[in-house]
């Protein structure tokens, strides 16, 4: 038997489940970009509030492009378990927020009429640095029209993406969909939406056959939409919302609510997001295949250490960050979470920009060593090769993989070049360090050397030194 409303009566009692009403209400949350880090993040936050009796958090989730989760889920009407592990212990939630859902490629205008359902307060948006396209600016700005022209209340439309100022990104990209007819739209799109900037952070891998089997186990249901996670999360957003109330609520249910989401969003970006990035590409090159069995190596751990604390710190405004730094290197080793390397290398090219650069600069500014991310941004050329260490292929998901894949082919008969070819790229490292003769040399000093001696015998000496 599948994990169902019908069936939830029967799960264990040490397992959490909802206990309110999923039927009766109509969702207050319009959510775009149905994945499995929405699934366990704001939809457990929106599940507490659920349970604290608040009626408005129940979630229409929306899948961007593919049917097949949409579908799976609603077999399952919408719930699904989470494991929660972590050195404290291993406890499995089933949330129940997540109340209809829709796939946006094919069912546009109900996810339009959705976001201009009288009932709808928030958009909450995870969708991927690939996904603010034209189109979803397109779609927000129809539902919103949509109210507008119903005489309904503005919303708050929440970005939770790993954007630096995803809030105003998105807000622009709402107003680039915009034509002259829409003037007056515009002008009570400032007045009553309002697009709070946001930091979200937890770790949620893909879900696995391992997953599957445990969460079998523990519910004694079969569950197809299950998911594993930490116990650690954060959802730091700015304070401003259409209904100012929702600070206090949030901030009952562990959000941080303030007026500096920057200080916060740029050390996950290039603290966990960044370090990630490089243990991922490395963890591809030498046939690891999980984040934890790339911390797990003492040189790439030493390699992380540095790298955060030398490299990164030194340009954050986030003042506890020896102990985000400590508690990031602990998360990266819990032996539950199967991070793979290759779904954390996807789209690689739109996520290093955010995630190196501004770090490298600093450094640069201050006459202070790169190396760490020289050495990352060399390994970065050698993943372009598309084959690890031991001769096994692996496909890059990129957006630009034909493009890297071409410039990095020729690593082997002419490195230097290659090299050059993707360092000259302002699409990745913007129009400062393609011309940065220094920069250059030691990425290619690297780059040569991981050649000869392997990504691991680079990192030991890097680490060593």
């Amino acid at each position: 038997m599948h994990l169902s409303a019908l069936t939830l009566a029967s799960l264990p009692a040490d397992i959490h489940t909802p206990i309110y009403d999923r039927r009766r209400h109509a969702p207050g949350v319009v959510h775009l970009g149905l994945g499995a880090f929405h699934r366990a993040h704001q939809a457990m936050v929106f599940d507490h509030l659920l349970t604290t009796g608040d009626t408005r958090w129940g979630i229409h989730g929306v899948g961007m492009t593919r049917p097949d989760l949409v579908n799976l889920l609603r077999a399952q009407d919408g719930l699904y378990a989470v494991r929660v592990a972590d050195g404290s212990g291993v406890k499995w939630q089933v949330p129940g927020a997540l109340w209809r859902m829709n796939v946006a490629a094919t069912e546009r205008e109900t996810v339009v009429q959705a976001i201009a359902a009288p009932a709808t307060r928030w958009v909450t948006l995870t969708v991927t640095e690939k996904g603010y396209t034209p189109a979803l600016g397109q779609l927000l700005l129809d539902g919103l029209r949509l109210r507008q022209q119903s005489g309904l209340p503005g919303i708050t439309v929440a970005s939770c993406d790993n954007l630096q100022g995803n809030g105003h990104k998105l807000l622009a990209l709402v107003k680039a969909a915009a034509t002259p007819q829409d003037a007056a739209l515009l002008r009570w799109l400032d007045t009553h939406c309002t697009f709070p900037c946001s930091m979200v952070d937890r770790i949620v891998p893909a879900a696995t056959a391992e997953v599957l089997a445990a969460a079998s186990q523990a519910l004694g249901l079969r569950d197809d939409a299950s998911l594993s996670t930490e116990g650690f999360w954060e959802w730091v957003i700015e304070d401003r919302f259409a209904d100012p109330s929702d600070a206090t609520l949030l901030q009952s249910a562990g959000v941080r609510v303030t007026g500096d989401v920057h200080s916060y969003e740029e050390a996950k970006l290039r603290m966990l997001n960044g370090s990630h990035t490089a243990m991922a590409l490395m963890g591809a090159i030498t046939g690891r295949p999980f984040i934890a069995s790339c911390i797990g190596v003492p040189h790439i751990r030493t390699f992380v250490h540095q790298l955060m604390g030398q490299e990164v710190a030194p340009h954050l405004s986030r003042s506890d960050w020896t102990d985000y730094r400590d508690a990031l290197i602990a998360r990266f080793g819990n032996p539950y979470l199967k991070h793979s390397v290759h779904q954390i290398a996807t789209d690689s090219s739109q996520k290093i920009p955010q995630r190196w650069p501004p770090s490298v600069l600093g450094q640069i500014a201050h006459g202070a060593s790169f190396e760490h991310h020289a050495l990352a941004a060399a390994v970065f050329v050698r993943y372009t090769l598309a084959v690890d260490e031991s001769g096994q292929a692996y496909a890059l998901n990129d957006p630009q993989a034909e493009s890297l894949m071409a410039m990095g082919a020729a690593q082997h008969t002419e490195p230097e070049a290659c090299v050059r070819a993707l360092l000259g790229r302002e699409d990745l490292w913007g129009s400062a360090l393609p011309h940065h003769a220094a920069w250059i040399a030691r990425v290619i000093h690297w780059h040569q050397h991981i050649l000869q001696h392997g990504v691991d015998h680079a990192v030991q000496q890097l680490a060593g030194a």
